[in-house]
């Protein structure tokens, strides 16, 4: 979404390739199955946003449980 006019002009072209979350491979596909390019883009473009969100947070939390290199399995459909 990044070269998208709507966010070029919300965001300077430094915001866009700087604005960099890191996250583990299981929460990156969670949030994915989860919300939409776009959703992501518009309502979660920082890692506050991500944090606030109730899915995501049960999610995280669930995940810490567990023991380091689990891998939840997918359930393979998106929610939306």
């Amino acid at each position: 979404m990044h070269n998208k006019p709507r966010y070029q002009k919300r965001h300077s072209r430094e915001e866009r390739l700087t604005a960099i979350v890191w996250l583990c491979h299981p929460c990156h596909k969670h949030i994915h199955r989860l919300y939409s390019e776009r959703e992501l883009a518009d309502d979660f473009a920082t890692l506050d946003a991500l944090k606030e969100d109730a899915e995501i947070s049960a999610f995280v939390t669930w995940l810490a449980t567990k023991p380091a290199g689990f891998k939840p399995k997918s359930s393979g459909r998106k929610r939306r």
